[in-house]
């Protein structure tokens, strides 16, 4: 089981205004979905419930996640983003985990999952970001892979080369990440890319308010 302090802290990041007609009591279903996304298997998260007199389904706490739709705060104004990908695997197929992070406080900006990765998918990421946060005036440090530099030269938005240094802050997010999803080892079995979209998107939501 991970560290309790990964399981500790204010809830109210957490949203549930989807909760309509659920029997469970919200402050369990609150922890519910900070166990799951924090560390803890679906299974554990069902026996700690459990102890706690909450008799639920591994399917139920899986249902709320997805329902709550939770995602990284908008209307952040960094100075500095990492932008980066790294592969996952869903159902044995590969896809492309896309994330950008405030160097300065090491937030996840946003989240999404991709099939491939190419420029226009990288512009994609992009036209989002900048709809959910004011990067205008932000420095991207990029590494050598050119999709990312082309996307942000046609983007308008600066960036500048860095193969070490800052850049480490999103590649340890994604180490942080992995950590966190390996009980699927890296990989989510009888799952929707969207699926898996949603639980990494909550995974951003809790890492920022945790962090």
């Amino acid at each position: 089981m991970p560290e309790i302090s990964r399981l500790s802290g204010y809830r109210d990041w957490i949203d549930l205004d989807f909760v309509e007609r659920e029997r469970t009591p919200e402050p369990a279903m609150a922890l519910g979905i900070q166990s799951y996304v924090a560390g803890l298997s679906l299974s554990n998260t069902v026996e700690l419930l459990a102890s706690l007199g909450v008799d639920w389904s591994r399917k139920a706490i899986h249902d709320w996640v997805q329902k709550a739709d939770l995602q990284p705060e908008s209307a952040q104004s960094p100075n500095q983003v990492a932008l980066d990908e790294t592969v996952i695997r869903i159902n044995d197929q590969q896809f492309w985990l896309y994330a950008a992070a405030d160097l300065q406080t090491n937030d996840l900006l946003h989240v999404r999952v991709f099939s491939t990765t190419t420029t226009a998918i990288t512009e994609i990421f992009l036209r989002e970001l900048r709809q959910n946060h004011d990067v205008e005036n932000a420095v991207f440090p990029v590494d050598g892979a050119q999709h990312l530099q082309t996307a942000l030269q046609r983007a308008g938005l600066r960036f500048q080369m860095c193969r070490h240094g800052n850049r480490n802050a999103v590649e340890w997010i994604f180490r942080e990440l992995k950590g966190r999803t390996s009980s699927f080892s890296n990989c989510f079995s009888h799952a929707e890319p969207k699926t898996a979209e949603t639980w990494l998107q909550t995974f951003a939501r809790w890492h920022n308010a945790a962090n």
